[in-house]
């Protein structure tokens, strides 16, 4: 494997004179029809110049290198991974365009080529810890989990054959004694070498925090333990990392999903069931900031549930030291995608991330390489009704609240104590026309719940359910039978349109509400209050939420026009007929499949 220095290659497309025609850049609708007809594979697509993978590679580095300096992991015919990318990206560090003439590595490429041939066998199908986001110089990296004695003995036995002998695990004539040579056969000793290797890729990239998504301590198959999990390493050898067992269904729950009308409102995941072992395990230390209350998981549903998981992660790496996150499930392509990507486009809203890519390109960046160039099934799934890819990007709706801020989160820890409201120093230093009438509460009212920190600007009532808050906060809940032992299904009743608006309806009469209604993208829910409330400023929030809602939009219509009508089943009723209202041109603002 070979890496390279790549920092000005991502921009030679854009720097190329003008004399000479630039072929189109794919857009997502191609992107789309690529990943619904076949399953990237690196080593298929080698050779070809003209293919329109490679030109999805192409514009991936191009998305990368407009905000940050980089190298690349070469895994040309997929020799470390058959299933990533073709040139893996290493972020560095942000940088101008000025910058991009006078690149330094600051990374040793040649010891990270040598860790990861190293450390790929430890983990499942040799999907190996890698890099993916770099937010306030913190790698926040995914893989697959820990691989199991019977494939661990079944890789190092087929590298071994089909290398001549010269196996890339024990290759290195320095590490390889006598003595270890006498203990392969080992267990112990096999998966101490292995497992070390990837300890060390873990520390070389500062990766403390590991989120295991897992819903099982070990994967079974046939009766025979086929994956293992940091979290029951007998060895205790990943004792030195923080440790998160957060179980989350697997891609096979989201047929549930799709069988509701798209709905993840009420949908329950069915913990009884004999294979989920794993409970929720956190450290107190992360929780404790977070107001949620963690021994409630079971009862959680997929909105829920999901939106507590992407707080706890917004969380860790919002944290005050330079410790790295590990987000794995299984095989890395179903779950770990679907928190990655989540991640990326919410610290994309808040401006911290990738900050020159418009909504059309964070969305084509997310998809191809979060997604498609990390090998997310998406035939299959389709094929089998399992649609956690349609899932993220439709559940961007849930999570467009101050809540979910990484601006809030850093505002809240560098805010002093003091008491709610203003002082008399802060009402003199506004202006006047900031304070509003002195008849009025209506400025100073919205001016005062945008600024306060436990202010949210549009709260979903399933965000509210969140934080316990007493017997008046708590869903009446209805359970209902489901045909599928995945899930338990259960309904909550429409709040009541006599009840007084919560605080939420003042801050913000526009909403993307997260109600169980798959319609409620197409209005404004206003709230009912006897004092007319100016229209809130344009903020760092309001400015959050209308990118989402952007990027949810277009990721809609092309989803429409290409995988949705072939793959959903009909229901004018349900997300389907959402989403040809797309194509009809009368959905939500934002971009129209034209413009894609």
């Amino acid at each position: 494997m070979a890496g390279a220095r790549a920092a000005a290659a991502a921009s030679a497309g854009s720097s190329a004179s003008s004399g000479t025609p630039q072929p189109q850049e794919p857009g997502l609708g191609e992107l789309l029809e690529e990943f619904s007809r076949t399953q990237y594979r690196a080593k298929d697509c080698s050779g070809t110049g003209g293919s329109k993978v490679e030109r999805i590679e192409k514009r991936c580095l191009e998305l990368f290198g407009r905000d940050y300096c980089y190298s690349v992991i070469q895994n040309v015919n997929g020799d470390i991974c058959g299933h990533y990318p073709q040139h893996i990206v290493f972020l560095e560090y942000e940088s101008s365009e000025k910058e991009k003439d006078t690149f330094q590595s600051t990374v040793q490429v040649s010891k990270l080529q040598d860790l990861v041939n190293r450390s790929k066998t430890a983990r499942c199908r040799g999907r190996f810890v890698c890099p993916v986001i770099l937010f306030k110089g913190k790698h926040i990296c995914r893989s697959a989990t820990l691989a199991g004695w019977g494939e661990l003995y079944g890789r190092t036995g087929y590298n071994y054959i089909f290398s001549g002998g010269a196996d890339d695990a024990w290759a290195d004539a320095e590490d390889v004694t006598e003595d270890d040579c006498a203990l392969r056969s080992s267990d112990t000793h096999l998966f101490d070498k292995v497992r070390g290797y990837d300890i060390k890729l873990l520390r070389y990239l500062s990766v403390k925090y590991i989120c295991d998504l897992m819903v099982e301590n070990k994967k079974v198959k046939f009766g025979m333990n086929v994956t293992s999990s940091e979290k029951v390493d007998k060895a205790q050898r990943y004792a030195d990392f923080t440790l998160l067992s957060i179980p989350y269904p697997g891609c096979e729950f989201f047929k549930e999903y799709k069988d509701r009308d798209y709905m993840a409102e009420g949908l329950i995941f069915n913990w009884k069931q004999d294979y989920v072992d794993a409970p929720l395990s956190i450290p107190d230390f992360l929780t404790c900031s977070l107001n949620i209350d963690w021994s409630q998981y079971q009862s959680w549903d997929l909105v829920q549930q999901t939106q507590n998981y992407l707080k706890l992660l917004l969380s860790i790496i919002n944290s005050d030291d330079d410790s790295g996150l590990l987000v794995h499930c299984i095989s890395g392509w179903d779950r770990t995608p679907l928190f990655i990507s989540l991640l990326r486009l919410s610290l994309w809203a808040d401006g911290l991330i990738h900050a020159s890519l418009k909504p059309a390109e964070i969305l084509y960046l997310t998809v191809a390489y979060d997604w498609f160039l990390f090998g997310h099934m998406l035939v299959d799934r389709l094929s089998k009704g399992e649609e956690i890819f349609f899932f993220c990007f439709n559940f961007l709706k849930h999570i467009i609240s101050e809540e979910f801020s990484a601006l809030k989160i850093q505002r809240r820890k560098s805010l002093p104590a003091r008491d709610a409201g203003f002082t008399v120093e802060d009402i003199c230093m506004l202006r006047r026309k900031d304070r509003g009438s002195t008849t009025s509460l209506g400025s100073d009212f919205s001016l005062v719940m945008e600024s306060s920190p436990g202010a949210a600007g549009s709260f979903t009532y399933e965000t509210v359910e969140l934080v316990p808050a007493g017997a008046q906060t708590q869903a009446a809940w209805r359970k209902s039978h489901s045909s599928s032992p995945q899930s338990v299904l259960w309904n909550r009743p429409q709040p009541s349109e006599d009840r007084l608006p919560s605080h939420q309806a003042l801050v913000e009469a526009k909403s993307s509400s997260s109600s169980s209604s798959n319609h409620s993208d197409n209005f404004f829910r206003l709230g009912s209050s006897p004092l007319e409330v100016p229209k809130p400023r344009l903020t760092a929030l309001s400015e959050r939420e209308t990118r989402l809602q952007e990027v949810r939009s277009a990721f809609l219509a092309a989803y429409s026009s290409t995988v949705g009508l072939r793959a959903a089943a009909p229901s004018p009723s349900g997300a389907i007929g959402l989403l040809e209202q797309f194509v009809r041109g009368v959905g939500l603002r934002g971009t129209s499949s034209s413009t894609l």
